[in-house]
């Protein structure tokens, strides 16, 4: 894969960070720089950590199943982007007033908002081997739109952030029909 091809794959995970932390800056009343590199901070280590697990996971079983392959990396992006644009037409809880910068509430959403970057990862294990510089793409990603999602929350409102996890769900799915195409047609 190419570098232009994991940011694009790395956008689209991130939109749940961006999505999330558009909500957070939204609704925390005291905003502080401490919170905002919690959050992003976590953010990337989950999305990038959760794709390496599950690029070794892949790496266990590519052999068995080599021969379809790309049907896997497509379905499983295919289930990763459908999510996410089920997602953004669920309708919001109303939002809470405490913060969720800490403890269990926020490692419970750096594992929400990463559990497709395990899917992703054991896609990459099968069409792709280089995890390390994914990994740390998808995380950094991820952090930098976490911390943009948290700064314009307040400005943006939760709406406009149902929309990008629309967007990245496009964007996945735009990406595991590419997979498919190029391996079924030499694109």
């Amino acid at each position: 894969m190419t570098i232009w091809e994991i940011l694009l794959i790395a956008l689209g995970l991130a939109m749940d960070c961006f999505t999330v932390a558009l909500g957070i800056g939204t609704n925390v009343m005291k905003k502080t720089a401490r919170m905002v590199l919690r959050l992003a901070f976590h953010f990337g280590l989950f999305q990038g950590g959760m794709t390496f697990i599950g690029w070794l996971a892949g790496r266990q079983i590519a052999d068995l199943i080599s021969r379809y392959d790309h049907w896997v990396a497509f379905l499983l992006l295919l289930w990763v982007g459908g999510k996410m644009i089920k997602g953004s037409f669920d309708r919001d809880e109303e939002c809470k007033k405490e913060d969720p910068t800490r403890g269990g509430s926020l490692v419970m959403l750096s594992v929400a908002t990463s559990i497709d970057a395990l899917a992703v990862g054991l896609s990459l294990a099968i069409i792709d081997g280089s995890i390390v510089q994914n990994s740390l793409i998808i995380g950094g990603v991820s952090f930098i739109l976490a911390v943009a999602g948290y700064l314009l929350g307040d400005r943006l409102g939760c709406r406009f952030g149902k929309r990008m996890e629309l967007l990245g769900g496009l964007i996945l799915i735009g990406i595991g029909v590419k997979v498919l195409l190029s391996h079924l047609f030499g694109l």
